[in-house]
């Protein structure tokens, strides 16, 4: 249990984004969704090998946290030498996969690990860049998915994704800083924030919330939409549901009710919940 544990698969929620261009697209075809069901296992093998190797590198910082010392490797429940070779077996099983799959999958995957690598050494230390990247992890696996499945991607999209991805990574942050806060410290272990940076941090959260709803609102402007939609304009019902869970996260993270990973949250919250039934209702209306 503890190995399973040490690869964190409440995270693999994350690599569901590989099937957002299919949906997206209103592909129905099976076999594209098994294409891109195979991208979803190469991602979550490198995934969790590069978990091991991050929670390897950040072992005297987790043992000090008050949460992140009772992971498997932080905690002493894992051995350190079998989890670094397990982590090398993942990795490595991950790229073949991805590449077995096609080069432009391969090379998606590949730039996952150069960029979670980069984070894990040195980005997560960086004041924002840390973020920035997080977000580009979250759009890499979109864009492996797309290149699975052979569906194009609208620069519409892309901003977006990034946008969304970027208020996301740093709701994942004011979640830690309030924690400092709440323990009485200045600074962040292991990052480069003090408490003072919250309210900071929660401004550039809710005009980065504010600007994914933008991109949406001038893409159901679109020309390509009225291709796509009958009631194009019904679309504009799916604007406000969108701002108020932004909005909503945002609150919460600042409030410390947030957990570490914003999806994981997401994923036990009704109101999450209620408001994604809510927009996928408006996009198939629209249709």
């Amino acid at each position: 249990m503890d190995w399973l544990l040490a690869l964190r698969p409440r995270h693999w929620l994350k690599n569901a984004l590989v099937f957002a261009p299919a949906v997206a697209a209103h592909e129905t075809s099976p076999e594209l969704y098994l294409d891109a069901a195979r991208v979803f296992a190469a991602l979550t093998l490198t995934a969790s090998g590069t978990y091991l190797w991050n929670d390897l590198l950040d072992l005297p910082s987790d043992r000090r946290h008050q949460a992140k010392r009772l992971r498997p490797l932080a905690a002493g429940k894992v051995p350190l030498r079998p989890a670094a070779g397990l982590g090398a077996a993942l990795v490595a099983g991950g790229l073949l996969g991805a590449f077995l799959l096609s080069a432009g999958v391969g090379y998606c995957v590949l730039s996952y690990l150069a960029v979670t690598s980069v984070y894990s050494l040195w980005l997560k230390r960086t004041v924002f860049l840390d973020v920035v990247a997080l977000a580009l992890l979250f759009t890499v696996r979109v864009l492996a998915g797309a290149s699975a499945t052979e569906v194009a991607l609208s620069h519409w999209f892309i901003a977006f994704s990034m946008f969304l991805f970027l208020t996301l990574a740093i709701v994942k942050r004011q979640r830690e800083l309030y924690a400092v806060s709440a323990a009485g410290r200045s600074a962040s272990e292991g990052r480069a924030y003090a408490a003072a940076d919250l309210p900071v941090l929660g401004a550039l959260g809710a005009a980065s919330s504010v600007a994914s709803v933008l991109v949406l609102a001038f893409y159901i402007q679109s020309p390509s939409v009225a291709e796509q939609y009958a009631r194009p304009q019904v679309l504009w019902a799916s604007c406000l549901p969108l701002l108020y869970w932004l909005g909503r996260m945002t609150l919460l993270a600042n409030r410390g009710t947030v957990d570490d990973d914003p999806l994981v949250f997401a994923m036990g919250d009704a109101a999450s919940w209620l408001t994604l039934i809510t927009i996928v209702a408006v996009f198939l209306v629209a249709l």
